[in-house]
């Protein structure tokens, strides 16, 4: 279960990369817009307000962000703000199960596929649907390897949540740039790929570690919903010394590297013929 109060807390940082995304995407008036994995819909939003007169749909396989994100689109609408105005759609869906329509002129996937094992034959198959000249655009977590993630691995896999935890946490659940542009390109597509490494200033306030606060928001979810009360405060608490360790407090706050990797496609030879 997704919690979206607990993702959004550090919600200036986890947007960045869907903007420096979406600013690769020079895309001036496509038909539709699709938003896979659109969360809670505050960035959803967005793509409302640089495309106003495109149909703009966000799909999510969490019920709870979907609520929230139709939530967010009724405030804006009886606001009269234009925050989420029409013509914005949200549905419960499973990206595996996502074809695009045949208007759909771009795509954006934003921290989404490194929880889709497999992945990789979603993308091909995205870009042979979709129609000539649209986007595909997507990033996903290039960290897996840094501290935090190591942390984490360790301590599922000490004995008393080896079991439990173990088949929970892959090592390398996303590609690097190089082997997505090769993917796309050889499935007809221009490709724009590239990696970012943001330092993300994370105030040391309150009792809990910053980086374990930001990790319950997304990695630590799987691990969250399969322990019962007692153990989850265990590990979590074993978790935080580790963090603790790894990212120590330095002048009121904390230094948290997070590196991504971006990748535009745009599909085949005959864009040029969709303006």
């Amino acid at each position: 279960m997704w919690d979206p109060s607990t993702y959004l807390r550090y919600g200036d940082e986890r947007s960045r990369p869907f903007h420096d995304l979406l600013a690769r995407v020079p895309a001036e008036r496509p038909r539709a817009v699709v938003d896979l994995g659109c969360g809670p819909g505050t960035l959803t939003a967005t793509l409302a307000g640089r495309w106003p007169e495109s149909r703009i749909a966000g799909l999510d396989s969490s019920a709870e962000m979907i609520a929230r994100a139709r939530a967010l689109a009724r405030v804006g609408s009886l606001a009269g703000t234009g925050a989420l105005a029409e013509p914005v759609s949200f549905a419960v869906g499973d990206v595996r199960d996502w074809r695009p329509e045949p208007d759909v002129d771009v795509v954006v996937c934003n921290a989404v596929l490194q929880w889709v094992p497999g992945h990789q034959e979603l993308l091909t198959r995205w870009a042979a649907a979709l129609p000539a000249g649209a986007w595909l655009a997507f990033q996903v977590p290039g960290n897996f390897a840094a501290p935090s993630h190591r942390a984490l691995r360790e301590v599922a896999g000490r004995d008393r949540w080896r079991d439990t935890l173990a088949p929970l946490l892959r090592e390398a659940p996303v590609d690097d740039p190089v082997d997505y542009a090769a993917l796309l390109v050889g499935a007809g597509c221009a490709v724009d790929a590239w990696e970012t490494t943001y330092v993300h200033l994370l105030p040391a306030a309150g009792a809990d570690h910053p980086v374990l606060a930001w990790m319950e928001g997304t990695a630590l979810r799987p691990v969250r919903a399969a322990l019962d009360a007692a153990g989850w405060a265990d590990f979590r608490a074993e978790l935080g010394v580790r963090l603790a360790e790894a990212y120590p407090v330095r002048q009121g706050q904390v230094y948290f590297p997070f590196r991504r990797i971006f990748v535009v496609a745009r599909t085949g030879a005959r864009a040029e013929e969709n303006p």
